[in-house]
């Protein structure tokens, strides 16, 4: 039977009385790309799931990218061709078939300041790319741009940065969003997902690995969850899974920092994004909406791993390296958002994180676990398939192969045919046409749902008070139907208010609160509760990138805890809930 691929606070307290009362087929640790992407894979070959996130979809890793779905040009310079055409492969894949309403494709320039061994040097390198890429067959080929045409195309470049260009097409994606409809569609399919559900230990039967117990911190209790397979998917916490096996583990992670900055759009003048090279790395300047993301950085983070802090020295470097290249230099006054996410990085010989490989690993240390580490989240398809390839060999039956090249995500079906049908979709719901396709790019073919609920509550289809990109009904639909437990689910992840508004959500916070108070059963003083932590964490970030090192700036950021496990903010006598108003 195919359940609701709905997920709600109601969804989620049925998944955890069935998960405690049930063996599962699998159950997986982490609820990033990669868990999610392990649950859909496990469901669609039939067996049953049970999905558990200590936080929220995607708080992690998984929310903190670049947002780019690509094969990785320095990976061909490092001479891993297989990597960038597992890579290229996977982003053909999202592009056409898995979903297209998430993932489209964004052009970049590569300036070039050397005359002549440089342009063939990088001419080869995008050659080799597009034909890895497919060639035209999912985005454009690469040209060859004169200086002229590249100041045409990104007019802030400053033309002695330069002598010419070349423009090459890669995708991109909002990470959080499709980890969140990677998990919802793997629920279509008959995973059960609890997130705020926390794995504290691993339970036995002998030497065997047989289920999980978990902590439940929005209700309170503990419960465990047996099932014949255990695939932990918990990116940098994978020491502490393999510390629950007893140390038992052939997984070496080693996790590293890297912050982006988000800028208005204004600030850069620019027709396409760019790549810049650095002393170690890259550094994308990449369009997103009405801003530009900036990043990143790549160094060792072993601090706090829930809440990675963005240092003044973080930002700084970011400044410095695009203010080489543009003719009026950005500032700290024109950032209006920061974030700092960690790779799970696989250790080798290299003392440099840049050059660590960004291939996976899968790895079974016991009887009925399964360990999948490393990786990019543009391959986080094969690496569950891997993943779940590893864990179906322990099972005394049949399985079939995996099939999520076939399996479109939740809103990918009709999406084309309502992109098409926009103009009359405006008609009909009185939005302008910009509102709908701002809807059909961040839900596909459910935007109809999204419309649906404007239908029956007019009122919905105003813009939320401080983040005017987005309509009062997203912030209900993200607590009915997406997941979000907190108001930092909604502002962070279902949608990017927090990096995206100048006040980084604090106007937006108490509007989201009275419109997610209903569906998620608060009374006033819980939501009063969910604001003030809120404010207490935007204060925190501000002050922790304001420190000078990573060790100042962890401290500071410390100064808010998790809204997790900080104290039940879920009411927990019968008084009055937020009405609809």
């Amino acid at each position: 039977m195919i359940v609701p691929a709905r997920l709600n606070p109601t969804t989620r307290d049925e998944a955890l009385r069935q998960m405690a009362t049930d063996v599962v087929d699998v159950v997986v640790i982490g609820g990033g790309v990669t868990g999610a992407g392990v649950a859909l894979d496990a469901a669609t070959r039939g067996l049953s799931v049970a999905l558990l996130e200590a936080r929220d979809l995607a708080a992690g890793t998984s929310s903190r990218s670049s947002k780019l779905i690509h094969g990785g040009l320095r990976y061909l310079e490092q001479r891993n061709v297989a990597l960038v055409a597992e890579a290229l492969r996977e982003r053909a894949l999202l592009l056409d078939t898995l979903c297209p309403h998430l993932v489209r494709p964004v052009p970049f320039i590569y300036p070039i300041t050397h005359r002549m061994w440089e342009r063939a040097y990088v001419g080869s390198g995008m050659l080799l790319y597009d034909t890895l890429g497919g060639g035209r067959r999912n985005v454009p080929h690469h040209r060859h741009l004169s200086r002229q045409a590249a100041l045409r195309a990104a007019p802030s470049l400053r033309p002695d940065s330069m002598v010419g260009a070349i423009q090459y097409w890669d995708a991109q994606v909002d990470d959080a969003r499709h980890t969140m409809f990677v998990a919802r569609t793997a629920a279509h399919y008959g995973a059960l997902i609890a997130t705020s559900a926390r794995v504290t230990g691993l339970l036995r039967e002998g030497d065997r690995v047989s289920g999980v117990r978990v902590d439940d911190l929005e209700n309170g209790g503990q419960i465990d969850v047996r099932a014949r397979q255990t695939i932990n998917a918990a990116g940098v916490w994978t020491d502490d899974i393999q510390a629950m096996a007893g140390g038992r583990g052939q997984l070496s992670v080693r996790v590293s920092k890297g912050i982006h900055l988000v800028v208005p759009r204004d600030r850069i003048h620019s027709t396409t994004g760019l790549i810049l090279r650095t002393r170690t790395s890259v550094l994308f300047v990449i369009p997103w909406g009405s801003h530009w993301i900036i990043g990143t950085t790549d160094t060792d983070w072993n601090l706090d791993l829930a809440h990675p802090a963005a240092s003044s020295a973080d930002i700084d470097y970011v400044l410095e390296h695009v203010n080489r290249v543009l003719r009026t230099p950005l500032t700290n006054e024109d950032i209006t958002g920061v974030y700092a996410g960690l790779r799970p990085l696989l250790s080798g010989e290299s003392e440099d994180t840049s050059r660590l490989s960004r291939e996976h690993a899968v790895v079974s240390p016991v009887s009925g676990l399964t360990m999948v580490a490393g990786g990019k989240y543009t391959t986080y398809r094969v690496m569950a398939r891997d993943a779940v390839d590893s864990a179906v060999h322990g099972m005394n039956r049949y399985v079939p192969a995996s099939c999520t090249e076939r399996i479109p995500l939740l809103g990918a079906e009709g999406y084309q045919a309502l992109w098409n049908a926009r103009e009359t979709l405006a008609n009909r719901s009185g939005l302008h046409v910009a509102r709908v396709e701002h809807l059909l790019g961040r839900y596909g073919s459910l935007a109809r749902e999204i419309l649906a609920l404007i239908e029956e509550r007019p009122a919905l289809g105003a813009p939320l008070r401080g983040a005017s990109t987005y309509l009062a009904a997203e912030a209900v639909y993200a607590a009915s139907h997406e997941g979000a437990l907190h108001l930092d689910d909604v502002l962070t992840r279902r949608t990017r208010i927090s990096i995206e508004a100048w006040d980084r959500g604090l106007e937006a916070a108490a509007h989201v609160a009275e419109l997610v108070g209903p569906e998620l059963g608060w009374d006033h003083a819980t939501a009063a509760a969910e604001i003030e932590h809120y404010r207490t964490r935007v204060a925190a970030e501000r002050e922790s990138q304001r420190q000078a090192d990573d060790q100042t700036a962890d401290a500071a950021r410390l100064g808010a805890p998790d809204v997790r496990g900080s104290g039940r903010l879920r009411p927990a006598a019968p008084e009055p809930a937020l009405g609809r108003g």
